[in-house]
């Protein structure tokens, strides 16, 4: 009989040690001390929701004492939407503290869109220095100039949500620069007046449609770089010095072609040559035997074709005696 009260004491106990692991009742203190007004059950349905009451019940307690009055119920749900709630709570207390009129639910908006909440409102009391890359640009001289800047952004709320990012910003400047700088005459003027590329730029209201609002454009720096223009014209010489010589060997492998071809046809002449000549002693033949020619005037044939060969042999001896006199 003394077992069971033993029994039944220690049964109470594992109770009681389940409950308090199960319900967080320190916590529920401490929020009770802090003024935030939290029922068990509300902890207890967090649990079951699979929720770290800590999470929602510490920032409450630091949104209460920062004077601002969150639901808790709504803090709950943005945690179960993915949503950073300390963050978010940062946020509102920061915006609060800077006189800047941001309401939870935008906030929250803000949150889950991905963008970090606290640095918007951050950025938006103390603006932000995005600066660009080294962008080259050519003037209408053909001089290219590199040129760095820094923008002065500041956070819009308001177009947080839906707007660009510093990619944006950064390609739209790299874009004023490089429109400006090739409208001016020579790249001398661009030194001495790095100015109107920020003016000029600023003018063009770079910000529309995205999450900042642009307060300045600065110049930080600028370079003389190549000169494309001699580079172009160089490499379109070049390139036109290409084109005329393969026109060129175009044309001489017409005219070799040609020559072949010329060549070809005399040969072919000279074989018809050949061919109508080895007809003649047939042809001397044939008269001769059908008595159309005497042997007589055959051999007054024969005489004639040596006479016209003698006279042929001493008129190139005459020509090339002529020739080496002229030389010497």
């Amino acid at each position: 009989m003394r077992i069971l009260p033993i029994v039944g004491v220690f049964i109470i106990v594992v109770l009681i040690l389940l409950f308090l692991s199960f319900v967080p009742i320190g916590l529920w203190i401490t929020a009770f001390f802090s003024g935030v007004k939290i029922k068990i059950s509300d902890l207890i349905g967090m649990k079951l929701r699979r929720v770290k009451p800590s999470r929602i019940v510490r920032p409450v307690i630091k949104a209460t004492k920062a004077g601002l009055s969150l639901d808790i119920a709504e803090l709950e749900a943005h945690y179960l939407a993915g949503g950073n709630v300390n963050t978010l709570v940062d946020a509102l207390i920061a915006a609060q503290r800077a006189n800047i009129p941001l309401q939870f639910e935008r906030a929250a908006a803000i949150d889950l869109a991905g963008r970090d909440v606290l640095e918007a409102v951050q950025v938006s009391v103390n603006p932000k220095v995005i600066e660009t890359p080294n962008i080259s640009a050519v003037a209408q001289d053909g001089i290219e100039v590199i040129v760095k800047a820094k923008v002065t952004v500041r956070a819009n709320i308001d177009r947080l949500v839906g707007g660009a990012g510093e990619q944006t910003i950064i390609a739209r400047v790299g874009e004023g620069i490089v429109t400006t700088v090739g409208s001016s005459q020579t790249y001398k003027s661009v030194l001495e007046n790095p100015d109107s590329i920020s003016k000029v730029v600023l003018d063009k209201g770079l910000d529309s449609g995205t999450a900042f609002e642009i307060l300045s454009i600065d110049i930080a720096d600028v370079d003389v770089a190549r000169n494309i223009g001699a580079r172009l014209q160089t490499d379109q010489a070049e390139a036109d010095k290409r084109i005329s010589e393969a026109k060129a060997s175009e044309r001489r492998a017409m005219a070799h072609a040609r020559e072949q071809e010329m060549r070809a046809e005399v040969e072919a002449m000279r074989a018809k040559v050949v061919e109508a000549e080895s007809q003649v002693p047939i042809a001397m033949a044939e008269a001769l035997r059908s008595g159309n020619i005497g042997v007589m005037d055959y051999y007054k044939l024969k005489n004639l074709n040596s006479d016209t060969d003698m006279r042929q042999t001493i008129a190139k001896a005459s020509d090339n005696s002529k020739n080496k006199g002229n030389k010497e």
